[in-house]
C-alpha cells in the first residue's frame, strides 16, 4: 500500500549510463551529505533538495561558526579547520546558499582563523591529537596559505559577499598569486578559484594567462592522457596523482579555459569519462591514509566528476 502523502520519486536515468552507475555507487557508499547534493544536483533541484543538503551540512557545524566532524575527510576529529569551512562554502555556492547570514557566520569564524596576515593556514594547532593525514603537518604557528584562502577568497567575491576579513585576505591573494614563479598543481588551482572570483577582471584575466603559461612551461598539467608519465609529479605527490586540464578549468567559462586548445580539453575530458570504475564511482588519485578517507572522498569525487562532465556538455 503506497504510504499516504509521499513524494513521487524523479524519473531515473538509463540503468547503464554513468549517471546511473553513480547514483547506485552514491547510494551505497555516501554519507548523508553527499548522497544529499547528489539528489540536488542530479535528481531534483527543487528549494526542498537544497533545504536537505544545507541540512545534512549544519552536522558539521562547530560551536565557533565554523565546521569540523570530518567534513574535509582528510582531517578527523570535532576541531573547527580552514579546510572544513572552504568545502563548507562551496557545498553552499553550489545550491545558491552562500550569502546573507551564512556567509556572514562563517566570515566570523575566517577571521578568528585567519594569521596576523589576515590569511588562512590550512591547518589550526586545534587539529593535534585528532587523527589527520600526514601530507597535511600540524603546527603551533602555521603560515597562512593561498592553498586555503585563495578557494574562500574567489567563492565569496563571486557571491557578491562583502566582509571585513575580504579586504586583507584579497590582499594577500594577489600578492600570492603575483609572486608564483614555481608551483604545484593544487596551489595553482586555488590560485584559479580566487582569479575566477575577484572583482578586478582585467587584473585576475592578466594573472590567469601568466599562470597559463606557467602550468605549461613546468607542465603542470597531462595534455595527452596516453601519455601522463611525460609529466613530472610535484614533490609529495602520491604515484599517479596528475592533474588534467579540467582540474584547473572546472566549466567553461573559468579563466583557466584558454590555457588548453579545443583537442586538449577534449583529449581530458574522453579520459574523465574512462575513468569511472565498474562500481560506477571515480577514483581518488591522492594518497590515502585511512580505509575511511577512502570511502567519503570517493563519492565526493564522482559528484565532481559528473558536474564537471556535465559543463561541458557531455551527455550523462
Amino acid at each position: 500500500m503506497a504510504e499516504t502523502g509521499a513524494s513521487p520519486l524523479p524519473s531515473s536515468p538509463s540503468a547503464s549510463s554513468p549517471l546511473s552507475r553513480a547514483e547506485s555507487f552514491v547510494w551505497l557508499t555516501a554519507r548523508v551529505l553527499e548522497q544529499r547534493r547528489f539528489a540536488y544536483h542530479f535528481l531534483e533541484t527543487a528549494p526542498a533538495a537544497a533545504d536537505a543538503v544545507e541540512t545534512a551540512l549544519a552536522a558539521y557545524r562547530t560551536a565557533d561558526d565554523g565546521y569540523g566532524h570530518g567534513l574535509e575527510p582528510d582531517l578527523r576529529g570535532p576541531a573547527s579547520q580552514p579546510l572544513h569551512a572552504g568545502y563548507a562554502l562551496r557545498v553552499l555556492d553550489t545550491i545558491g546558499r552562500c550569502a546573507g547570514q551564512r556567509a556572514e557566520r562563517v566570515c566570523r569564524y575566517l577571521t578568528v582563523a585567519s594569521t596576523p596576515e589576515g590569511a588562512l593556514p590550512a591547518v589550526r594547532p586545534s587539529q593535534h591529537g585528532y587523527p589527520h593525514a600526514p601530507f597535511v603537518p600540524v603546527v603551533n604557528d602555521p603560515p597562512g596559505e593561498l592553498l586555503a584562502t585563495g578557494p574562500v577568497v574567489g567563492l565569496l567575491h563571486r557571491n557578491e559577499v562583502w566582509h571585513a576579513w575580504l579586504f586583507r585576505a584579497t590582499e594577500f591573494c594577489w600578492a600570492a598569486v603575483d609572486s608564483l614563479t614555481r608551483s604545484h598543481p593544487y596551489e595553482i588551482e586555488a590560485a584559479v578559484a580566487f582569479l575566477d572570483g575577484v572583482p578586478d577582471r582585467s587584473r585576475a584575466r592578466a594573472a590567469a594567462d601568466r599562470l597559463g603559461r606557467l602550468v605549461r612551461e613546468q607542465r603542470l598539467a597531462v595534455l595527452d592522457p596516453e601519455r601522463k608519465d611525460d609529466c613530472p609529479l610535484a614533490p609529495g605527490y602520491a604515484p599517479g596523482e596528475h592533474h588534467f586540464p579540467y582540474d584547473y578549468a572546472r566549466a567553461p567559462e573559468s579563466l583557466a579555459r584558454s590555457w588548453f586548445t579545443d583537442e586538449e580539453m577534449t583529449r581530458a575530458l574522453d579520459h574523465l569519462e574512462s575513468e569511472q570504475r565498474e562500481d560506477g564511482g571515480w577514483p581518488v588519485n591522492w594518497r590515502q591514509w585511512a580505509p575511511v578517507v577512502a570511502l567519503e572522498a570517493r563519492p565526493m569525487v564522482t559528484i565532481e566528476a559528473l558536474r564537471t562532465l556535465r559543463a561541458y556538455g557531455r551527455p550523462l
